[in-house]
């Protein structure tokens, strides 16, 4: 199969079937690196336990062990992007994160955990700037968003999935004291699930290099642009990058906050067990959050479709603006079908601004410079969002309450301060972003 097997035909305005087959890879890839990411939050109360870890601790693993590299091993890995074959990048990224993930299993301490999850971020760290500039490639500008919602789906499945499958290892495996695993030996229940949810990402690794390289659609595809003129073209217009990049990066927070507090919020407020919060919650996510990034997408491309240039932007303000009432009021509630429901709204509006978001950084970046523009967009989404959601959470419980069971409040005061700067970044870019997209048609033509 050559590259222009893979190209969007623009006379049609369609994609190709390998463009869809190499789609449906990468969001395998996606959702995969999300059950691995996200199954530590089911873990929490039993790491607490074993481990004798406090919320600020677990927070740490969740989110700043993992984050730290993720974000800052970015940059390089897209100026890789930008010249080198990007399958061949996921597919090292992949193999990586799921070693790591099997590492986690072997920890006996707070340190063999926090590096194994500095592991699992090294590796994902390669999976999706080399992805948007890939799926940007392979699809015509008015299915970007569709594209990216499919893709980026990836995050509420395998985030359900996480929930859903933990859960079911939990109920299956912590009645014994240790499980024993052949070639490891004896294992707590929490190491074991582990195992099991990070080896089948090796199968995933292979499956990643059965994709076509798509053909750059840069002018000058082999030639990588210095990191400078990165950082300069993004000082030029602060007012679109910079405020998109802070506005996506508040309702991230907020986002990976409650994912990572949503089980302890349901076993210590609700007296769930550990099972049933993972069902309860990998259902809303599942559900909820797939349809939200979908019909964030479609929301997107509609208003594209009607001209509205910073239709992008619009989507995650709409978002924003549903998630200041929806995230203070469901730690709070205590009724159970309306905590369920208000659950449900939150993983559906959280999602919904994503496909969005990435769109709009490949619709206002130039060519040669979205792998890189968007690993930047990543570095500040990941380092403020996945860095500080959860441990925000904790200071608050720790340090402010010092009482783990003022979560409730923790967490609706973590929306409090995030939804309302997110709302205020994204209104600031609207104009700017509408500025830029012009000057790249201008560019373009």
């Amino acid at each position: 199969m050559n590259h222009t097997d893979i190209h969007p035909d623009t006379a049609t305005q369609t994609a190709s079937p390998a463009a869809w087959y190499a789609l449906g890879v990468l969001f395998i890839a996606y959702t995969f690196s999300f059950i691995d990411r996200t199954i530590v939050s089911l873990l929490i109360e039993p790491l607490k336990a074993d481990l004798q870890l406090s919320d600020t601790e677990v927070s740490l693993l969740h989110g700043f062990a993992f984050a730290v590299f993720y974000t800052f091993l970015g940059i390089p890995i897209a100026r890789l992007a930008d010249s080198y074959s990007r399958k061949r990048i996921i597919a090292v990224g992949v193999a990586v994160w799921s070693l790591a993930t099997c590492l986690c299993g072997l920890a006996s301490r707070f340190s063999h955990l926090f590096l194994a999850r500095v592991g699992v971020g090294v590796g994902e760290a390669a999976l999706s700037p080399a992805a948007y500039s890939m799926i940007t490639d392979m699809f015509p500008r008015q299915m970007l968003g569709r594209a990216l919602g499919i893709y980026s789906m990836g995050v509420y499945i395998g985030a359900g999935l996480a929930f859903l499958i933990g859960g079911y290892l939990i109920s299956m495996v912590f009645t014994a004291d240790t499980v024993y695993l052949p070639l490891v030996g004896e294992l707590k229940p929490w190491q074991m699930v582990f195992f099991v949810v990070g080896a089948p990402g090796l199968i995933v690794a292979v499956l990643v290099m059965t994709i076509a390289e798509p053909q750059r659609t840069a002018s000058r595809q082999t030639e990588r642009a210095p990191l400078s003129a990165v950082f300069s073209f993004v000082r030029r217009e602060p007012g679109t990058f910079l405020n998109h990049f802070m506005g996506f990066a508040a309702l991230g927070l907020l986002f990976n906050a409650f994912i990572a507090w949503a089980p302890s919020l349901m076993i210590r407020q609700m007296a769930y067990t550990t099972a049933e919060a993972g069902f309860q919650i990998g259902i809303a996510i599942l559900v909820c959050g797939s349809l939200g990034i979908v019909a964030g997408g479609w929301h997107t491309d509609r208003l594209t479709h009607k001209q509205i240039k910073d239709a992008p932007i619009r989507t995650g303000l709409l978002a924003g603006c549903w998630l200041l009432p929806v995230g203070i009021a469901m730690p709070l509630v205590t009724v159970a079908w309306l905590k369920l429901v208000l659950l449900a709204l939150f993983f559906f509006w959280s999602a919904f601004p994503y496909a969005a978001a990435a769109a709009a950084v490949q619709m206002a970046a130039p060519p040669q410079l979205r792998a890189q523009v968007s690993a930047l967009y990543l570095f500040c989404l990941n380092f403020i969002g996945i860095g500080l959601g959860a441990t925000l959470v904790a200071l608050l419980t720790d340090g402010v309450f010092a009482d783990e069971s003022a979560l409730p409040y923790s967490m609706a005061i973590t929306c409090l301060i995030s939804a309302p700067l997110g709302i205020y970044f994204l209104f600031a870019c609207k104009a700017p972003f509408r500025a830029s997209i012009e000057r790249r048609r201008q560019q373009l033509s």
